[in-house]
């Protein structure tokens, strides 16, 4: 090994330190702290950051680049060290472009913008809300004309420039076709699924189910679908999420003591990230290299779990007594009837809770406000208005001014995570296609679902995805595994198999 790449792996080392320390510090601030920790929690953040800010745009750390750069080019260094070398660059030149001022007040703005929606969400407050989400939206804006002007050639709009950072590698001309292709056919397929469904009779599964039983089946599930306790746990947030690191993975949910399968669903999405995480390459923990590839294919392994496993009929006869077992009261009297009420399909509010079919809908709806407020083309304070609109346009709903319901309801633009909603439905039809190319290799998979049995998932996701790290590119990656790049004709192929012929 040359002393160059050493110098640079050192220095990765270090970053990776901090960045462990920022991750659980900030799963405490979400789960655990007591809320007058917030200001000295934040300022310690921001310091990390900082911090880590200067590690990452050392003066020496071009050099270093450039001089691994020209050894692998002529040889000095094995080929095989090329994506090791280029995704060191690349984390660097997403760094290297920001003011230290910059990423510090940006830290600042997210925990007060974040810290203050748990509240002001709850209590309809948009007025109290914008105060602090003025400055986000500013800061973003900020940013994204520093990483554009940049790479003016890579980058054609501001919002451009962000979207790289959640969906790197997946253009925006690519996610605008893949979405173009869901505008034009999910109107007509979401009414067919709504005019069959609508003579069907389905059991209510609304009772009372005390949160413990819920936190206990909660936990059983992620056993199924291959968590290691002895390797990570489970919490509650009001916001799901997973987070963590090598060895310590944090999964949230949240629960309704009216209705346990939301909070199923919303585990079994965060088992897929973290088993995602779980299953990175061990010898490139530290490095950019044995990071996960972008947030399409992070989103593709949690739908994976959730929609394509846990959701599928055959999963279900395995899940019925499973659920019945912690929950006996739960109305239902068979897997069938189980399987029905959780694909039932209808326009609703809230994202985290749609069905398969109108969600791509609410990403759409995000997708064109998040990048007309970037672009500049709209302000903080029209986005209700704008809300609203499409909310009549793409689901036929009035929020009529709850905006807890509306454009309060997510937590990613409280940090200013501009970009990151594409990834949900490119990941929706990664994991359709992975799934599909899953089928075709292992044609008895209802068998073994049907008995609870996903190991044979985890070993071909292991193989196929999680082991790759960054090494291959996004594209690379889907065509590697699947035989071509993302395509959304699987995601349609897959929601008219399983809610218009429900043969899933």
């Amino acid at each position: 090994m040359s002393r160059t790449i050493k110098q640079l792996e050192g220095q990765f080392h270090r970053i990776a330190q901090l960045d462990h320390a920022s991750t659980f510090l900030s799963w405490d601030q979400m789960v655990m702290m007591p809320d007058g920790g917030n200001a000295p929690r934040a300022a310690a953040l921001a310091e990390l950051a900082s911090l880590r800010h200067e590690l990452l745009t050392a003066p020496a750390m071009g050099d270093w680049l450039s001089e691994a750069e020209s050894e692998v080019v002529s040889g000095k260094l094995a080929p095989e060290l090329l994506p090791h070398v280029r995704e060191m660059k690349r984390t660097w030149q997403q760094a290297v472009v920001l003011p230290a001022s910059l990423v510090h007040a940006k830290v600042l703005a997210g925990s007060r913008c974040e810290h203050g929606w748990r509240k002001q969400r709850g209590e309809n407050d948009w007025k109290g809300f914008l105060e602090n989400f003025t400055e986000v939206v500013e800061l973003s804006r900020e940013e994204a004309g520093c990483r554009q002007s940049a790479a003016a050639d890579d980058f054609a709009t501001p919002y451009d420039a962000l979207l790289d950072l959640h969906c790197t590698g997946d253009t925006q001309a690519l996610i605008d076709r893949v979405l173009a292709e869901l505008r034009q056919e999910l109107p007509s397929l979401l009414q067919e699924v709504m005019e069959k469904q609508a003579s069907q009779t389905v059991v209510d599964l609304q009772g009372h189910y005390p949160l413990a039983q819920q936190q206990l089946l909660s936990e059983e599930l992620m056993r199924m679908l291959g968590f290691d306790f002895s390797a990570g746990r489970l919490d509650v947030s009001m916001h799901p999420f997973s987070t963590g690191g090598k060895g310590d993975q944090r999964i949230t949910t949240r629960y309704r003591e009216v209705d346990f399968a939301d909070a199923l669903q919303a585990t079994a999405h965060e088992t897929g990230h973290a088993s995602y995480e779980a299953g990175l390459p061990e010898a490139w923990q530290s490095f950019p290299l044995g990071r996960s590839r972008n947030m399409c294919i992070h989103e593709s392994q949690s739908l994976m779990f959730e929609k394509q496993i846990y959701l599928s009929r055959a999963f279900t006869r395995s899940m019925a007594t499973v659920v019945k077992r912690f929950l006996p009261t739960a109305g239902f009297a068979d897997s069938d009837s189980l399987w029905a009420a959780q694909t039932r399909v209808k326009p609703s509010f809230i994202r985290v809770e749609a069905d398969e079919v109108t969600y791509p809908l609410h990403i759409m709806l995000r997708y064109d406000i998040e990048s007309a407020l970037i672009n500049g083309r709209m302000e903080a304070a029209d986005i209700p208005a704008a809300w609203e609109s499409a909310m009549q346009h793409y689901l036929d709903l009035s929020v009529d001014g709850n905006h807890a319901i509306g454009c309060l309801q997510d937590i990613h633009w409280t940090d200013g995570a501009f970009g990151y909603f594409p990834s949900y439905t490119m990941g929706a039809v990664n994991a359709a296609q992975l799934m599909a190319s899953l089928k075709q290799q292992h044609p008895d998979w209802q068998a073994h679902f049907s008995r609870g049995d996903i190991a044979f998932v985890r070993e071909w996701l292991s193989r196929t995805i999680w082991q790759h790290g960054c090494e291959l590119e996004s594209q690379d990656l889907m065509s590697s595994a699947t035989g071509e790049g993302s395509n959304a004709a699987h995601l349609l192929a897959h929601l008219r198999s399983r809610y218009l012929d429900e043969s899933d």
